[in-house]
């Protein structure tokens, strides 16, 4: 049965009700009060005949319940049509707002994700539809990524792999020697193939928190020493200034030391990537509360707005134009944020707008 049927079948029963109610007290109650009012008043009256005052009472009694009756009529014709009305009414701001979601989920299902509903209440219905909404732009958003994913995987796949069968049909053509460095180059391209894979894995298992944890207490300033003495010589190579501020005095920290410094190593190529050269890239560590801050301060390209909201979204690059020999995959700061994540930690981003630099921020606790 239709919500619109129910509503209007919920007001009628309640006026059948309502009406069983007064007829069962004008048929017995009412009579009844009146009866006795009446042969308290005949007792009072000594010049009457009786038989001629009990076809009085008897006439009045009549006339009293075709009153009743009459106006219970009217009464219940117009509760009737008034509840008709109403019932309408509410049901139509009711149905209709559902039934537009129905249709518009059906439009979802079928790959249209940019319908939207508007309502004027302010009730459970709106937050209904703001969730309703709120859930196609999610799917909207996924379906953009998505397809961007599957834009992305094919670029990503055929330039190394075009490149390979290029080499390969030089060197079967004579065209190329058969030299290390040539074979170098097969082999470089190889190598991008497979972090590419291997970037993919890592997301998939990050995503889906099947990356095994091994937390202990360890010195989070170890760390931060071992991938700065790593990752130095490529920012010395960029002409980037790669600057510490990493108290020996902190605490340490409840961590899975790999996956800090993969975290870190992620935070540092990210700023490696998009900082110029004769830049300046700082990793600062403090106390916060019960929790270790680390800090990546970069002078590069900066954030918009929009690139702060979804800089976390894997496949996700600040310069479009950037292919993933200059500007990475896209992966590096996703799993970075559910890596924090696992650890008990938070992971932020600040920036003061296109130019002036970024901070990338997470957080570990106390150990």
């Amino acid at each position: 049965m239709k919500l619109s049927y129910k509503l209007f079948l919920s007001y009628i029963i309640v006026i059948l009700v309502a009406m069983i109610v007064l007829l069962t007290a004008t048929a017995f109650v009412a009579p009844a009060n009146f009866t006795e009012q009446m042969r308290h008043g005949r007792g009072n009256m000594t010049g009457m005949m009786g038989q001629q005052m009990q076809a009085l009472e008897s006439e009045l009694e009549a006339d009293f319940r075709n009153a009743v009756n009459s106006a219970l009529l009217i009464a219940g014709v117009v509760a009737i049509a008034t509840s008709i009305g109403v019932s309408w009414f509410v049901s139509q701001r009711i149905v209709n707002p559902i039934r537009s979601l129905v249709i518009l989920s059906h439009r979802i299902a079928g790959g249209d994700y940019e319908q939207r509903l508007q309502v004027d209440t302010h009730d459970e219905l709106a937050e209904l539809v703001d969730s309703f909404n709120q859930m196609a732009t999610a799917l909207a958003n996924t379906e953009t990524m998505r397809m961007q994913l599957l834009g992305d995987v094919t670029h990503e796949l055929k330039t190394p792999l075009t490149s390979i069968k290029g080499y390969m049909e030089g060197l079967q053509d004579g065209v190329l020697p058969a030299t290390p460095e040539t074979y170098q180059l097969i082999h470089r391209e190889a190598d991008r193939l497979q972090r590419l894979v291997q970037d993919l894995q890592e997301l998939s298992r990050a995503e889906a928190g099947e990356i095994p944890m091994r937390i202990t207490s360890c010195r989070l300033q170890d760390i931060i020493s071992l991938v700065v003495k790593q990752i130095r010589p490529q920012f010395a190579e960029k002409n980037i200034a790669l600057v510490l501020d990493v108290p020996e005095t902190l605490p340490t920290v409840k961590a899975d030391s790999d996956r800090t410094a993969q975290i870190l190593t992620n935070l540092l190529g990210n700023a490696l990537q998009y900082t110029e050269s004769g830049g300046t890239v700082e990793v600062k560590a403090e106390h916060d509360g019960n929790h270790i801050r680390t800090t990546v301060i970069d002078t590069g390209i900066g954030l918009a707005d929009q690139d702060r909201e979804q800089i976390f979204q894997r496949f996700y690059r600040v310069d479009k134009s950037r292919s993933r020999r200059s500007g990475g995959s896209g992966i590096g700061l996703t799993v970075a944020k559910h890596l924090v994540e696992a650890q008990a930690g938070e992971i932020s981003v600040y920036s003061e707008g296109i130019g002036k630099g970024s901070r990338f921020s997470f957080t570990l606790p106390i150990g």
